[in-house]
């Protein structure tokens, strides 16, 4: 709960901050990895330090939370923190770091905004901080609780049994337990965060959807490499993983962890994906075959190329195992060579979604961007449209609600 006095001092103070915000986090990070190199050796993503998506993420959840207490300051909003709280969960953050960051962040707010930062303004987004950090607390001791994970040892060895090439750069990756014990309890829709010692020593990590069923006797992950573009420098980890690993070899692996999971309904379901988004939807099939579900299943994915596609032929007989599914194909470039597939962009116009339906959404941000809005013109309500996003949230979509 926010007091009235800080509320007061927020809403007065908000246009400042967050006009600032940019600054404010590019100063934070610099000096808090001056200071506190060892946080980026596995919990901060040097690749999204360098594009800067890590500061706007961080910005973005600031102010994003701020507004939610001015708009009822008795909320926890904690609905818009569940996604960084999983995520959070697997990296392993702990306690202890929020006071790291409230540290170097304060100093940093302090050091862009001078004098206009009186004891008055300090202490109401102190407050704004401490009711975030206590809310992703709260909510990050209750994960690990439930997957019986110490945040203090989060990582476990696996094993890769097999390295499957799926396209020319996406592989597969079916890994058991190392030691030989039991598979962590998940849910299909779910991620693992991969622990990846790079080169230079320092370890950086990536989060990887589970795409096969959680109740399988191994769990596989499909990582796609990505490439470098202009002045964005390739993916550390998912290139390293496409270089150096076969089978035999051994992975670090979090526990599974995500919000965006698929709930036993019986509600038609629709799964819209493209590129790499493909994987929590195959790992969400394969799961509604292996429970026979009988649910009304309309699966969409639009990729640049047939050959490009992830896991179709998977995907493909799948769906023909579920008694009422249909699968529509969009590709850019090349649709001949998938029979009954579609030219260009996905477009849900022609398609009589049920406006009952719980969706799910998968892909980049624009993408999602593009098919939220045309779901919602189709009548599906918002609170039935479900996304994960990969790489730090943006808390983009949430504004849009």
């Amino acid at each position: 709960m926010l007091s009235p006095e800080s509320a007061a001092v927020v809403r007065a103070t908000l246009p400042a901050v967050g006009g600032a915000l940019d600054e404010i986090t590019t100063r934070f990070y610099g000096t808090m990895f001056a200071e506190q190199p060892h946080l980026l050796d596995g919990l901060f993503n040097r690749g999204n330090q360098a594009s800067g998506e890590q500061r706007r993420a961080l910005a973005g959840s600031i102010a994003g939370f701020a507004r939610a207490l001015l708009a009822d300051p008795d909320a926890r909003p904690d609905a818009l923190l569940a996604r960084i709280a999983h995520k959070h969960a697997a990296l392993g953050v702990t306690e202890d770091q929020y006071t790291i960051v409230h540290k170097y962040l304060f100093r940093a707010i302090g050091d862009v905004l001078g004098e206009a930062v009186t004891p008055e303004v300090a202490a109401a987004w102190d407050e704004v901080y401490w009711l975030m950090a206590g809310a992703l607390i709260a909510q990050e001791a209750r994960l690990y609780q439930e997957a019986e994970v110490d945040p203090r040892k989060p990582w476990r060895r696996w094993t890769v049994v097999e390295r499957r090439e799926e396209t020319p750069d996406v592989v597969s990756f079916l890994l058991r337990p190392a030691d030989d014990g039991p598979l962590p309890r998940a849910r299909a829709g779910q991620y693992v965060s991969v622990r990846v010692l790079m080169p230079d020593g320092i370890h950086q990590t990536r989060q990887y959807s589970l795409s096969n069923a959680p109740g399988d006797r191994l769990r596989r992950i499909t990582v796609k490499r990505v490439a470098g573009v202009a002045d964005v420098p390739e993916g550390e980890v998912s290139n390293q993983l496409h270089r150096t690993v076969r089978a035999g070899d051994e992975l670090t692996l979090s526990a599974p962890f995500g919000d965006v999971v698929l709930d036993d309904a019986d509600t038609p379901l629709v799964l819209v994906s493209a590129g790499i988004g493909c994987t929590p939807m195959t790992g969400m099939l394969e799961h509604l075959v292996a429970t026979g579900s009988s649910r009304p299943v309309r699966v969409l994915h639009a990729d640049r190329t047939p050959a490009d596609h992830a896991l179709r032929a998977e995907t493909r007989c799948l769906v023909e195992q579920l008694p009422d599914a249909r699968a529509e194909f969009w590709y850019e470039e090349d649709a001949a060579e998938e029979p009954g597939s579609r030219t260009g962009l996905m477009d849900l116009d022609d398609l009589g979604l049920p406006a009952d339906a719980d969706v799910y959404l998968c892909g980049s941000l624009p993408f999602m961007r593009a098919v939220r809005a045309q779901l919602l013109q189709a009548g599906i309500p918002a609170r039935s449209i479900r996304y994960e996003v990969f790489g730090p949230d943006l808390w983009l979509a949430h504004a849009e609600d």
